[in-house]
């Protein structure tokens, strides 16, 4: 099991809207195809002006063919169009971590 985790960093203020637009543009597509997150959460302290979402993957092939699949789906795209309209994220950094052996879901 892998996890991916993502974190948006956004402009002064923005957080909540780009959470918002995800909500209302990207949610359906995002879990169609990832399956619904592990973990959706925005900073509440240190970074506040972020918000982070973990996904679960069996796999890296799993991960690879999920997020194929996301990139195709027009919904999907049409998020991410909005997203660079509006403007409100500065950065994104992603890594994954593979689960420690006596980790079990």
């Amino acid at each position: 099991m892998i996890f991916d985790v993502h974190q948006h960093k956004c402009r002064y203020g923005t957080v909540q809207a780009q959470v918002k637009l995800y909500e209302e543009k990207g949610m359906a597509a995002h879990q169609r195809h990832l399956g619904k997150p592990v973990v959706f959460g925005v900073g509440d302290t240190g970074d506040v002006d972020s918000y982070t979402h973990v996904m679960v993957f069996e796999n890296a092939a799993d991960r690879e063919s999920r997020r194929t699949a996301l990139a195709a789906d027009p919904e999907w795209r049409a998020y991410l169009a909005a997203c660079r309209e509006a403007d409100n994220i500065v950065s994104r950094e992603n890594h994954t971590l593979q689960a420690a052996s006596f980790f079990k879901d």
